[in-house]
């Protein structure tokens, strides 16, 4: 087995690194995975993820930078991987801050069926036959 990192692997060491001093800049860690993965063999292209952070922020956002990371790979370029890593690390980190979320603690929760309830009460009643609309309040009901 060789010492080749996966890309999965240093992320998270960068998140390691994270949890070790909170108030590291981005830049300190991007140096310390340059510094930490220099003259290594570079991740396998084959291999290009990081662990799912679905939970966290959408993957668009999580994976923002592993196309950077792909180019640090086919350029044999640390610098370029580090950076990559970073931006999917500054995504998984500041999104939450960032975007509202409905499960953020510091936010109140909004009822997304508060602005629809109506339009859909009329949409059920006007397609669903009477039978099948009692079965359903029926099957919530016991929920």
């Amino acid at each position: 087995m060789s010492n080749q990192a996966t890309v999965s692997d240093i992320f998270r060491r960068a998140l390691e690194i994270r949890q070790q001093n909170q108030n590291i800049s981005y830049k300190d860690i991007k140096s310390r995975l340059v510094s930490e993965y220099s003259g290594k063999p570079f991740p396998s292209p084959s291999k290009l993820t990081i662990p799912e952070y679905d939970n966290v922020a959408p993957e668009e956002d999580w994976t923002a930078g592993l196309p950077v990371v792909l180019r640090g790979i086919q350029t044999e370029d640390w610098n370029e991987v580090a950076h990559g890593i970073i931006i999917c690390l500054e995504q998984v980190e500041n999104y939450p801050k960032q975007s509202g979320r409905e499960d953020d603690p510091n936010k109140e929760w909004r009822d997304r069926n508060k602005g629809i309830a109506e339009a859909e009460a009329k949409n059920l009643s006007k397609w669903m036959p009477e039978e099948l609309m009692a079965m359903a309040q029926k099957s919530v009901g016991k929920k």
